[in-house]
């Protein structure tokens, strides 16, 4: 029995010591193991410390050689700066020598000069005295007889000028004078008179005429009353003619007709309807007109109203000259001189575009148009330097800016260049307006066209203010009116229109 209890506590304590002896030997070896890296690392850390000892050395070494080249270099460029230095020192300080030798040598002569002059000046003095003595005449009264002389001469010698200029040109002032007009004719008769005054449109065959015409003639006198110009139909093969004074109807009724041409269908409600169409096409291309001019110079913040005003310059010319293109001309010029003189160029290319809109602006008062373009460009809100330079491109009023004097000579550049203007062409222009504006100012006048280049008055009364005999007593008046106030060749044909329409509507 105490054998068998010895022999496991015998086996445990054996057990439990082969266990620790194993576990000193495992940990003398893990001991002995890390010595060993102890020594490695040591012995490899002392090398990579000597590694970097050497290593820093070298690029010690290394830097300080650099330090030393550019040292050298250095001190190089500076020893050379210094010789340079001292040569431009030497050269001015023989410049200075050279100088104050000169110096002394001006001097020397101013003194020498001025000694001659003294010299000089005595013996004018003796001569003046013996020309005196001898000719028995003062200094004065010896230029007054020299200047005679040269008078006479010069008068003598113009004179003389003047007869053989005065010959040659009674020779060639016939020859001349032909040339003169034949060219005039022939630079402005086909760019001023057909392109203000008519315009053409084609036909695709002469049986058009007669559906242009109409029964009676109602189709042609229905577009000419609608648009207030004159439609020529003659000999002419697959044309007609439109005459109008005023662009903006010319166009309209050019665009109505072609229309209706192409279309086929031509009789008084469709002309009516056309017409009216067109009408709002041309009021959609004035505005285009205006966008584009600004859009030119930049400009995007105008009034609805002025670019209108502005658009309607497309289709009106003064003195044969488009008025669309001479703001826009006026106003590159403008902005041109304006960047030269450092002015505000802002100011001067919005002045320049609105300083003639008074000319497109529909107006029943007397003002001109530079007084109608400035209210213009009040209504729309433009700055006072604006609105100045507008009042001011005709000198109604004192600039108050260099903007507005900028606007003047631009505008007279535009407008005094060769060809550019036509005083004629405004003349028969403002004369038909006049007739117009005579007729409107009766009461009962709702529409009035001038028509035939001015040979004829056609206008348009409101039926219910003004009967059958009353038209007859107003167109009496008119005449007489216009035989009081206006200048005119030949005669003028008055012609009142009254009709009634009536419109309803079948539903």
């Amino acid at each position: 029995m105490a054998l068998m209890i010895i022999l496991p506590l015998a086996g445990l304590a054996l057990g439990w010591l082969t266990r620790w002896l194993y576990a000193r030997f495992l940990l003398s070896s893990a001991e002995q193991r890390a010595a060993r890296v102890l020594q490695e690392a040591e012995k490899d850390a002392e090398a990579k410390k000597k590694e970097a000892l050497l290593e820093g050395r070298d690029r010690l070494i290394r830097e300080r050689n650099q330090l030393e080249r550019e040292t050298r270099e250095r001190r190089a460029e500076l020893q050379r700066l210094e010789r340079r230095l001292l040569q431009k020192e030497e050269g001015l300080d023989k410049r200075a020598e050279s100088l104050d030798g000169a110096e002394h040598t001006l001097g020397d002569r101013e003194r020498s000069l001025s000694e001659n002059e003294r010299t000089l000046e005595q013996e004018r003095g003796a001569v003046r005295t013996e020309l005196e003595r001898i000719s028995g005449l003062s200094v004065d009264e010896a230029k007054r007889l020299l200047m005679d002389g040269l008078e006479n001469e010069a008068r003598r010698e113009a004179q003389v000028a003047i007869g053989h200029i005065e010959q040659e040109a009674q020779r060639t002032a016939e020859k001349r004078a032909r040339d003169v007009l034949v060219g005039t004719m022939q630079r402005i008769a086909s760019d001023v008179t057909s392109e203000v005054a008519v315009t053409t449109v084609s036909l695709p065959n002469d049986e058009m005429k007669g559906r242009i015409i109409g029964r009676e003639g109602r189709n042609i006198r229905t577009l000419e009353t609608l648009t207030g110009v004159d439609v020529i139909i003659d000999d002419t093969p697959e044309a007609v003619v439109i005459s109008c004074f005023d662009p903006v109807r010319k166009e309209i009724a050019r665009q109505a007709l072609e229309r209706l041409v192409a279309d086929g269908r031509i009789h008084p409600a469709r002309i009516e309807e056309v017409v009216q169409k067109t009408t709002r096409d041309i009021e959609r291309t004035v505005y285009e007109e205006g966008e584009r001019a600004l859009a030119e110079f930049n400009i995007h913040n105008m009034h609805p109203d002025g670019v209108r005003a502005l658009g309607r310059l497309h289709f009106r010319t003064s003195y044969g000259q488009n008025q669309l293109a001479h703001s826009r001309e006026v106003a590159r010029i403008a902005v041109a001189l304006a960047a030269e003189l450092s002015a505000d160029t802002e100011i001067v290319k919005r002045a320049a575009l609105l300083h003639d809109v008074g000319k497109g602006v529909e107006s029943n008062t007397d003002a001109n148009h530079a007084e109608i373009s400035v209210e213009m460009a009040k209504k729309i809100g433009e700055s006072p330097q604006v609105v100045n330079a507008i009042a001011a491109h005709h000198q109604d009023v004192e600039p108050n800016c260099i903007e507005a004097v900028i606007l003047q000579i631009a505008d007279t550049i535009s407008a005094s260049r060769p060809g550019a203007r036509q005083d004629t062409m405004e003349n028969y222009i403002a004369r038909l307006e006049n007739l117009e504006k005579i007729a409107t100012g009766f009461e009962g006048v709702e529409k009035a066209y001038a028509i035939q280049a001015g040979r004829e008055l056609r206008i348009i009364v409101n039926h219910e203010k003004v009967d059958d005999a009353g038209a007859k007593d107003l167109a009496r008046r008119i005449v007489r009116k216009i035989e009081d106030e206006l200048k005119y060749p030949g005669r003028i044909k008055v012609t009142t229109i009254r009709e009634t329409r009536i419109v309803e509507y079948a539903r």
